[in-house]
């Protein structure tokens, strides 16, 4: 695991932003959640937020740390610790409503 996180902090962060429609994103560690009007992603740098609509993931590798999402991107955020925490417990209490 440990060797794992370390390729992952030598690889860079960055975003790449076509028309609004196609996102790429570099250093990415894992995808907490997604659906088409969300996606939240673990980076190097930071929990990260995705919002729009009619949003899909075009690619994700795993071993690179890439991610490709396409749709009408609306917003780029990103959370600390404990705004993922409060993201986390709004998902679940939408879900148990």
């Amino acid at each position: 695991m440990d060797k794992q996180d370390n390729s992952l902090n030598s690889y860079s962060h960055g975003i790449s932003l076509f028309e609004r429609k196609n996102l790429v994103i570099t250093g990415v560690k894992k995808i907490d959640n997604f659906d088409n009007t969300q996606f939240i992603l673990e980076t190097i740098m930071g929990y990260m937020i995705i919002k729009g609509s009619d949003l899909e993931l075009v690619k994700l590798d795993t071993l690179q740390g890439h991610v490709s999402i396409k749709g009408l991107i609306s917003s780029i955020n990103y959370a600390d610790e404990n705004g993922k925490k409060d993201k986390e417990e709004s998902i679940f209490s939408r879900l148990f409503k």
